[in-house]
């Protein structure tokens, strides 16, 4: 329901009154009927005098049967209203009188004593029994002091008609109405020029007003001698306005939780229950037409002065009309909406028509404090509107080239502060690291980082945790099917990209080769278990593959013996030993297979080995490398040993079309490629016998990533403020797609940035950022960010200590999302003024709340003002 509805139509009398109600319905909000009492002593000093009118009804058979007749034909309450003395103020002469007054000056009635009176009475407003009401009154000129004022049964609604018929019932005693809102001069001068003009007649204007606490506990007091409190009480309570609901439109409680939020900052509210149709700028090529300030000046009223929860049918038409993406019924952002919402009322109310192109200055050596106020002023010079006075800030941003040093310093405004939430969730990873020169045998560990980290957490954990080298980096790969499906090489990507049953192996490569052409080596074997009779094997493949650098000259000779290293770490010695392999950072040696082999060249081969080198050695956890005898393992023995090993495998180049194409590679075929490629896909066919002098339960069963870490109860995720604060200032270095063009190194560098607070608003609004959102997947961080309610000290994060006003903040408000990506919901939680207390805003649901329940791991966006 709208503040007030009103309209001076003319109307003609073949109108009807469908149209006629139609027509005042559509006209902007104006004109309220209040007691008069009442307003006499709220009202601004400055404000317009009233004009008097004496009601009486209008002639009607003497004789009551006749009376009841003529009611039953003409189903109308209709007043003859004659004009008396023009006065400023005063006595209304007995009886009951009412007020006609404008809704912007009863506003700004209500704000002052909301905010003056701090009244105790428990009693809502918002549960007075009278309630407000739209009426629409028909008015038409009898006489330059005469008006014949009609209220009829199809213009409004039964009940209202029925109020109406108990305020103007002049049977019982005289009735008075004072116009203080200038509608009856208005349309006394229009009927007078009317008649002069076109001589018509019986022309009847059309007034909606809406009608304010006409209990009848009321109206018998406003005859008798009402004091000023017991007055105001009855019409407007301070301790129930603003205490008004969202009627949910089908999720829409994003919207609602910000709409809210906003409607509860004291300065917007002053400014919107003022008259601040003036201020709007309807030129403005990034305004709106003023239509978004429009429609949200008609609900943060409806909002402070209706007494049922308001349906914000009109404000989101607006919304959906201007920003498509909160169109629909579709669950929304309610951060993204308070960003386009604050934005778009500033460049609806922005008092700078024409704005003067101001070209930002190098700092070269000046204080920061002339260039930041250069900033200031020239963003000033084209934004000026209440949001701007409100809610924009500046921070000093600082780049500095890690080349040349070279520094550059600008000040840019800010509307809101939006924090990372450092997490301290973690979730354990396991992964295989491999050697690729044949060094060391491979090892899984598992590695803690952050829940909601990026691969460059992953990388720094699994380094320390294998101990690499100065002179080495790892490069992480995602297994699927026997095959790399992913390098994991963008450092900034998040790791719940990976999901628990994905499997990861991490290659060492020497720094040197990090450029380098690579050979990946897949491999297939024959499983002497996969057929019953055991004479038809079929080929498996190994689950892990092995990569490395590729050699300069790429043959067939070049490619075995670099794969032939790879398998040194997976050889059994003497056929009957086992090969320790590192299971993990805190793992003992394990076991992986135990096999002898029954052909007389495979133990010739090995009984070589035990002669030449010591036992195999034991994989701990700080180190897994490989102890080798004078000779590599798979050089060692006579030629004939060497060649018969080299007969176990058949090496076939893989298509680099993914068509499933191979082509067998000879030991002696020379210039393999012409060139090559970045990644060299190679596949070998393990011949029957080779499986035995391998322990090969590491290449076929890569462990998976593990489940998230449990948290203990009582020691759930969480943070302070300041550390979500200290976050967003740190300085760190900037994306790969926000490199900065360094002037003195002639090119774009990924520069260090650091941010500073400069400037604070006097509504500070911070975004806790929650959501993280990628190509494949959503997540919420659902850490408990412990804020202060009041007294948010800023002094010590201010770069800028001079003339600088309160740097201390109390919370008012918080934008709440209860739930997941997947689904939830948004409440607001604001403390209002004059019920001295928290109140939980749930969509139509407006319940008091205790300020330690207001603090949980939902809240989203918080609103500061300037103590």
């Amino acid at each position: 329901m709208a503040t007030a509805a009103t309209a001076s139509h003319p109307a003609s009398a073949s109108t009807s009154g469908r149209d006629a109600l139609a027509a005042a319905s559509s006209s902007p909000a104006a004109v309220c009927l209040v007691p008069f009492r009442w307003w006499a002593r709220v009202r601004e000093e400055e404000a317009a005098g009233g004009v008097q009118y004496a009601a009486t009804a209008a002639a009607s058979p003497s004789y009551y049967g006749l009376r009841l007749l003529h009611s039953f034909l003409h189903p109308d309450l209709v007043l003859r209203l004659e004009r008396g003395e023009c006065r400023a103020g005063g006595g209304d002469g007995g009886g009951r009188s009412y007020a006609l007054v404008p809704a912007d000056e009863l506003s700004r009635a209500l704000a002052r004593q909301n905010s003056g009176l701090g009244l105790q009475n428990k009693h809502s407003f918002a549960g007075d029994s009278a309630g407000a009401y739209p009426l629409v009154l028909r008015i038409s000129v009898r006489e330059t002091s005469i008006l014949t004022l009609k209220i009829s049964k199809k213009d409004n609604p039964v009940e209202n008609y029925k109020r109406a018929n108990k305020i103007f019932n002049v049977d019982s005693q005289p009735v008075h109405v004072w116009d203080f809102s200038g509608q009856t001069n208005l349309i006394l001068m229009n009927e007078w020029n009317r008649l002069h003009d076109c001589c018509h007649a019986d022309q009847e204007n059309l007034l909606e007003v809406q009608v304010y606490a006409m209990s009848d506990s009321l109206t018998s007091k406003i005859g008798g001698d009402m004091n000023y409190d017991s007055s105001y009480r009855s019409f407007g309570r301070a301790g129930s306005m603003g205490l008004i609901g969202l009627e949910n439109l089908g999720n829409t409680c994003f919207m609602n939780s910000s709409i809210q939020c906003l409607a509860h900052t004291p300065k917007l509210v002053d400014y919107f229950l003022g008259d601040y149709a003036k201020n709007i700028n309807r030129t403005n090529p990034l305004g709106l037409n003023g239509e978004l300030a429009l429609a949200f000046g008609e609900l943060l009223r409806s909002l402070w002065t209706d007494r049922k929860p308001v349906p914000p049918h009109h404000f989101k038409e607006k919304i959906a009309c201007f920003a498509p993406q909160f169109s629909g019924f579709n669950q929304h952002d309610s951060q993204e909406l308070l960003a386009f919402l604050l934005d778009g009322l500033h460049e609806d109310l922005n008092q700078v028509k024409c704005k003067p192109y101001e070209e930002a200055k190098d700092a070269s050596g000046r204080p920061d404090e002339e260039v930041a106020d250069e900033y200031w002023s020239n963003h000033l010079s084209r934004n000026d509107s209440v949001i701007v006075d409100t809610c924009h800030g500046q921070y000093k941003s600082t780049l500095t080239c890690p080349t040349c040093s070279k520094t550059s310093v600008t000040f840019d405004p800010f509307m809101y502060l939006s924090l990372p939430v450092p997490s301290t969730a973690k979730r354990v990873m396991t992964v295989t690291v491999f050697s690729t020169d044949g060094s060391r045998e491979p090892c899984s560990y598992d590695v803690s980082v952050p829940k909601f980290g990026t691969l460059s957490d992953l990388v720094q954990a699994l380094s320390i945790a294998c101990l690499l080298g100065d002179d080495e980096i790892l490069l992480v790969t995602e297994v699927y099917n026997n095959c790399i499906i992913r390098y994991l090489e963008e450092p900034s990507d998040s790791v719940s990209l990976l999901r628990d049953g994905d499997k990861l192996a991490a290659y060492r490569l020497p720094k040197r080769h990090e450029k380098s052409p690579l050979v990946v080596f897949t491999h297939q074997h024959f499983d002497e278990h996969s057929s019953d009779d055991n004479l038809t094997p079929q080929m498996r493949e190994f689950e892990a593959p092995l990569l490395a650098a590729l050699p300069e000259a790429i043959n067939g000779l070049s490619l075995r013996d670099t794969y032939l290293k790879l398998l040194s770490p997976f050889r059994l010695s003497n056929g009957a030993g086992s090969l320790n392999v590192c299971m993990g950072s805190n793992s003992d040696s394990v076991d992986l297979m135990d096999a002898t082999s029954s052909d007389s060249g495979s133990n010739n081969f090995q009984n070589s080995q035990l002669e030449d080198s010591p036992e195999s050695s034991h994989c701990s956890a700080s180190e897994c490398e490989i102890t080798k005898g004078p000779d590599d393992l798979y050089d060692g023995g006579s030629g004939s040993n060497k060649e018969a090993q080299v007969e176990e495998f058949e090496f076939y180049l893989k298509s680099e079309r993914g068509d499933g194409q191979q082509q067998k590679i000879e030991i002696n075929e020379l210039n393999l490629l012409e060139t090559a490629p970045s990644r060299l896909h190679v596949n070998v066919h393990w011949l029957r016998n080779a499986s035995r002098k391998y322990a090969t339960s590491m290449l076929n069963n890569l462990p998976e990533i593990h489940k998230l870490e449990l948290i203990p109860k009582g020691t759930e995720d969480s943070v302070a403020l300041h550390g979500c604060l200290e976050a967003f200032l740190k300085e760190e270095p900037l994306g790969p797609e926000d490199m900065w063009y360094c002037p003195c190194c002639k090119k774009h560098q990924q520069a260090m940035k650091k941010l500073d607070l400069w400037r604070l608003p006097e509504v500070l609004v911070i975004h806790l950022k929650r959501f993280s959102y990628t190509q494949l997947t959503r997540n919420k961080l659902e850490t408990f960010v412990d804020f202060p309610t009041s007294d948010l000290d800023l002094s010590s994060y201010i770069a800028d200590k001079s003339k600088q006003p309160s740097s201390h903040y109390r919370l008012y408000a918080i934008s709440n999302h209860y739930g997941n990506m997947g689904g939830g919901h948004y409440t607001a939680s604001i403390y209002h003024e004059e019920g001295k207390g928290w109140y939980k805003f749930d969509d139509d649901c407006v319940t008091p709340m205790s300020e330690d329940s207001i603090k949980t791991p939902a809240a989203y966006v918080l609103f500061y003002r300037r103590e």
